[in-house]
């Protein structure tokens, strides 16, 4: 939902630009188009998430990035498809599977590499995704950059209190 490190998110033309109705065929829908453009976005932030090697400066790192406000017409573009694809409009098929499992499948993965019980990860990645997401609506709706950084970092820290003691933990193996 927010731009990679480093990475511009200004559009970039590699040729013509193709008119409406080429973008209808290839896309079948304005709202297909948007969802093909999220998708990029999202595959693109998770991509990131292998270049993880401080789970807490990261973690805060990507919460900067996704409350910056450059970023926030993109997010509102994100919620405003979410919402579309819960109505079933036609365009956003499969948009809330490719919204949801691969973050958590890849939070849960970068959770068990900083040794989390893999037991439990998944779930502490729904809990993170359904956090952040939440935090970026008040965000959105709101304005308060101040309030959701400070309920963000409460949760944050809460979070990696809860992997210290996972890992810390006997049954966590070596």
């Amino acid at each position: 939902m927010s731009r990679r490190r480093g990475a511009d998110s200004r559009p970039r033309s590699t040729g013509p630009i193709p008119g409406s109705g080429r973008l209808l065929y290839y896309f079948g829908s304005r709202e297909g188009l948007l969802v093909a453009i999220c998708d990029e976005v999202n595959k693109s932030v998770r991509a990131s998430l292998d270049d993880w090697t401080d789970l807490s400066a990261d973690a805060r790192k990507l919460w900067q990035d996704l409350t910056d406000p450059a970023a926030w017409p993109i997010e509102r573009l994100f919620f405003e498809l979410y919402a579309h694809a819960l109505l079933g409009r036609p365009g956003t098929e499969g948009f809330l599977q490719a919204s949801v499992e691969p973050w958590i499948a890849a939070s849960a993965e970068i959770l068990v590499r900083a040794g989390a019980d893999p037991a439990q990860a998944r779930a502490e990645a729904r809990l993170g995704l359904a956090v952040v997401r939440g935090l970026l609506l008040d965000l959105l709706a709101t304005g308060d950059r101040a309030g959701v950084a400070d309920a963000y970092e409460h949760f944050l820290s809460s979070a990696l209190a809860r992997l210290s003691e996972t890992a810390s933990s006997p049954a966590a193996g070596p």
